[in-house]
């Protein structure tokens, strides 16, 4: 899955990798830090124990002013700043530019009815968490609430 989301990271990618604020050793790198940006958003919502409002995205994915999408943008922008030296106002908008698309194709994805979906929330929320292996029966449940 987290491999999967690299490549959807990269595929998003053009402003930022086109941008003078990068340079050209660090493409890579920047890819890799969007992406874990993510990652540990959604990680630190299942791993705080907000599963439900982490479902609730995924269904309601109308909400683009939503939390979580701010949080991921906020947490890559950080980085662009910190280790990139990328001027913080430069920054967010290279990180608005690249993560709301990428959140919002990870939940068009996510609600794809595909056997092999690397998106869906079941597996989604199971990759993301390290102490549930069969997210399933707690998912149904939440869905039920």
């Amino acid at each position: 899955m987290f491999g999967k989301l690299f490549l959807l990271v990269k595929d998003n990618a053009n402003a930022v990798l086109r941008s003078a604020a990068i340079e050209a050793k660090d493409k890579d790198a920047v890819i890799n830090d969007a992406s874990s940006s993510i990652i540990d958003v959604l990680r630190a919502h299942v791993d705080g124990g907000k599963i439900k409002e982490l479902i609730n995205y995924f269904q309601f994915s109308g909400m683009f002013d939503n939390p979580l999408i701010t949080r991921a943008i906020n947490s890559f922008a950080n980085k662009l700043n910190n280790f990139y030296n990328v001027e913080p106002k430069q920054a967010h908008q290279l990180s608005s530019e690249l993560i709301a698309p990428v959140m919002q194709e990870l939940i068009r994805q996510s609600k794809e009815d595909n056997n092999n979906n690397e998106f869906s929330l079941r597996l989604l929320l199971s990759n993301l968490s390290d102490n549930v292996k069969d997210m399933g029966s707690l998912l149904n449940q939440l869905r039920i609430a």
